[in-house]
Order: structure tokens, then sequence, then C-alpha cells
């Protein structure tokens, strides 16, 4: 086994909490240290999981023993501490999005390629069971050609989530403020983007909607929140494949994490992309279904659901989880896109989720968040991105 990769951790906010869990998972990767803007955060972060507490990002930066930052500050911090890390010479890897304007984005993806730095971002559910055994399905052909893909983003009332309430292990409070400030779609977007974008290819345009459909959220007895960011995007995504894709990203709807695909012959969908192994259903057409499914008793009523087949089966997993993984609502392994950017260095190849997947994913997430009133015209692309191999899905499953 190669020597560990030394990591310094910029941000001990919720987030990181989430990331520790897992990180330790893996040898290939050594948590040195990390720093916070706000002290008391990172030292409560750093006395909790018995690693070095560096002052400030100029003293991680200085430590010649640091070759990595994964960057966890608040999305409004992204772009001025990534280009710090690189600039320093550290590789990256950044919590989505790589930043809030897409030239900044570019210019993190630029900077890392003229210094042979390696630079991925999250999320990395493309390196799910669930993202893989989906993928399975379409290289099996299992509905034909895929040609519209129907996915949701919805959280609900979000403000009705107590998030006020919310604390890391660690004890740092969950940033409410910035998830309605940076936007639903900035933030979340990614999740299903990265799977429609590694199946089908770049997206050529986006014809996007948004709008602040409820600007007052009470999110406490004490405190309210006027919104003025986008709390509700619909976006139609047209792929160079052909394949159309219509993502919905909320935090006002009822709760719908549902991507689905259809094509010639069914649909194959996954419930919650925030589920690493959430069930993949494969779901047949038929006349006799298609002619029955339109009265709303056959829609009701369980004897008549069974008689027309509206019952998904789902579909052999790549890796086998127990009924607790598979219907957990949320478990992702935040680690594995870390471990797979090491790997990448150290085998001398690209990541998976490529410094240009993810410029294009963030170019996709800032269109469809600003929703111009013209179809928005995506610049960038990217190289096919290929499906994980057995030993690789197994070399993650820790």
């Amino acid at each position: 086994m190669a020597k560990a990769m030394r990591i310094g951790i910029v941000g001990c906010g919720f987030t990181a909490d989430h990331y520790m869990i897992s990180l330790s998972r893996f040898p290939e990767l050594q948590i040195v240290g990390a720093t916070d803007i706000v002290v008391d955060r990172a030292a409560g972060f750093c006395s909790w999981f018995k690693m070095k507490h560096y002052k400030d990002l100029a003293e991680m930066l200085a430590d010649p023993g640091i070759e990595m930052v994964l960057n966890l500050t608040s999305s409004s911090s992204h772009y001025e501490v990534s280009k710090a890390a690189l600039e320093a010479g550290k590789h990256l890897y950044s919590e989505k999005p790589l930043a809030l304007e897409f030239s900044m984005a570019q210019e993190l993806v630029d900077l890392a390629k003229a210094k042979g730095l390696g630079l991925t971002m999250a999320p990395c559910n493309l390196l799910s069971e669930s993202a893989q055994t989906l993928w399975k399905a379409l290289r099996k052909n299992e509905i034909g050609s895929v040609h519209v893909a129907l996915a949701e983003l919805d959280d609900g009332p979000f403000h009705l989530a107590q998030s006020h309430t919310w604390k890391a292990d660690s004890g740092a409070p969950y940033d409410y403020r910035e998830e309605f400030r940076v936007g639903v779609t900035a933030e979340h977007a990614g999740y299903h983007l990265s799977l429609l974008s590694a199946f089908f290819g770049p997206a050529k345009s986006v014809t996007a909607f948004s709008a602040v459909v409820w600007p007052d959220r009470p999110i406490s007895d004490e405190e309210r929140l006027t919104l003025t960011t986008p709390d509700f995007t619909v976006s139609c995504i047209t792929f160079e494949s052909g394949v159309v894709a219509r993502l919905t990203c909320s935090l006002v709807s009822p709760y719908n994490h549902m991507l689905k695909l259809v094509g010639d012959t069914g649909t194959l969908s996954i419930h919650e992309p925030w589920n690493y192994a959430s069930p993949v259903y494969l779901d047949r057409f038929s006349y006799f279904r298609y002619r029955a499914e339109r009265y709303l008793i056959a829609q009701e009523q369980p004897t008549l659901r069974n008689l027309v087949g509206k019952h998904p089966r789902r579909y052999p997993p790549v890796a086998k989880a127990s009924l607790k993984q598979r219907y957990a609502r949320y478990r992702m392994v935040y680690a594995r896109g870390v471990v797979d950017l090491v790997w990448a260095i150290q085998q001398q190849r690209q990541p998976t989720l490529s410094p240009n997947f993810c410029l294009h994913l963030t170019e996709l997430a800032l269109a469809m968040q600003k929703a111009d009133p013209v179809p928005y015209q995506v610049k960038t692309k990217f190289a096919p991105v290929a499906p994980l191999d057995e030993a690789t899905m197994q070399a993650l499953r820790r």
C-alpha cells in the first residue's frame, strides 16, 4: 500500500462530522489537523477527533506535511479557500459547488491543471452502490433507449425541520441560514446532475425557471428569515446524447428525492440519492397496464394494483445491503470521493469525477438557480466517465 495522503480539513462545521465518520475507514487517508474561521469551533472539533488544531488557514497551508486540503467551508468561502490551497501546492477536495460564480470555478480548475494538482468535489454519490446498479441496468439495456429523466430534490417546508436545534457530535451547530442564503439548487442539484451527466454525457442547454415562492420563513418562536435566493427551481436539461431531463429543486414541496429514467420499454428509478444502498426499481410497460392505470380505482386498490402489475421489482444490486441499509433515509459515505482522488493521484490518472466533470456540474447548477429567461447554452464538456469495476467497488465498501 502506498503511503497515506496527509490531509488538512478547512471548515469544522456540521458537515465535517459526517466526513469524519467515514474518513477513518480508509488507511490511505491520514487526517492531520483542521482549522476554521471560528476558533472555538475548530478547537472543539480538533479536541473531539483528537487532531492538530491549526490556528488559521495560513498556518495549515504553510505546513509542508499537508498534501491535500479538504474544503468543508460554507459555499460562499469555497473559492477563496480552494484558490489559496491550490496556490500553496495542495491537492484539493471541495464540497459542492466549486464556487458560486462560474468564472471562479473555471479559474480553480485551470489553476489545478497548471500546477499539476488533483482536484475533485462532492457529491460522490456516483460512487455508490445505488448509482452503479442503476448504471449497470442501463448498460444491459433493461429499458431500451432512455428518452426522459424525471428528477426531484424537494425537501419539503424545510423551515419546519427545527434545523436551528441541530448539532454535530463535536458541538458545531447546523448553519441553516447558509442553506437558505445559498439556495437549495446550488447546494443539492449535484446529487442528480452527477448521475445524469455520467450516464448520458455532457449537457448542451438548460431552460430554467426559479422563484422565491415562500419568502417569509418562521424558523423558531424567536426568528424569522426573509428569503431572497430561489427556494423553488424547475429546469429542463437537454443532453448532447438526446436525453432530456426535468429536475425540480425546492424547500417548499413535499419531500421527494426520486430519480426516474424513462426508456422504450419501462422505467428505472431510485427513491433516495442520499442513501448509497437505495434500491433500484425496474418497471415494465404493458398495453394492459397502460389502459388500466388510467382509472383511479386501479391506483388505489391493492388487488387491482397487483393485477395490472403496478409493483416495480427491485433490480439486483451490484453489492448486497441489509434491510436497514436499503431503507435508511440518509446513508452517505462522504470519504469515497476523497479516497478516489487519492487513488487517482497515486495512479497518475484523473479521478472518477474529473475537474472538467466537476466544472460541468457547477455550471449546470448555477444556470438552474439563476434561471435566465432564455435557454442557457452550456460551455463546458468532459471526457466520458467510466463505471466502477467490481474490484474498485469492493475497495470502497468499508
